[in-house]
């Protein structure tokens, strides 16, 4: 089995309602706030049509400018407040589901990953983005 055939599963929970958590997922002023790994990544430029046929532009760099990338896509199924799947330009699909709990959302995020860096970074830095929204999504009133 090659890399690519295996999925890379996600998770945080959040202390906040779901419609809180989708509308800072949805909103791009959001979206630059929270999508960085660590506080030497940001995101410059977001551009997010959340709806099925709608593309997505995230631009992810080190703030030094020596490190980033586009992540882009088309969003393949959008189902408010529940599951977000989308296909990247480089082919790989992923699935985000929001799973309500009382006052909490948990969010399970599962990704194709890339052919490199190895899937413990892949994994790493995706968790430490979903780390970076529930921190900054309980910080918002």
């Amino acid at each position: 089995m090659d890399k690519t055939s295996t999925m890379i599963t996600v998770q945080v929970t959040v202390n906040a309602p779901i419609e809180k958590v989708w509308k800072i997922w949805a909103t791009s002023s959001d979206i630059m706030q929270w999508n960085n790994p660590s506080d030497n990544w940001h995101s410059p430029k977001v551009e997010n049509d959340l709806q099925k046929g709608g593309r997505f532009l995230f631009r992810m760099e080190t703030k030094d400018g020596k490190d980033g990338f586009d992540h882009t896509g088309v969003y393949d199924e959008v189902i408010h407040h529940q599951l977000i799947e989308y296909t990247g330009t480089d082919g790989r699909r992923s699935i985000i589901r929001f799973v309500p709990d009382n006052n909490r959302t948990v969010i399970e995020e599962e990704f194709e990953p890339g052919k490199e860096p190895s899937l413990e970074i892949q994994k790493n830095f995706c968790q430490s983005v979903l780390n970076n929204f529930k921190r900054y999504a309980e910080e918002q009133k």
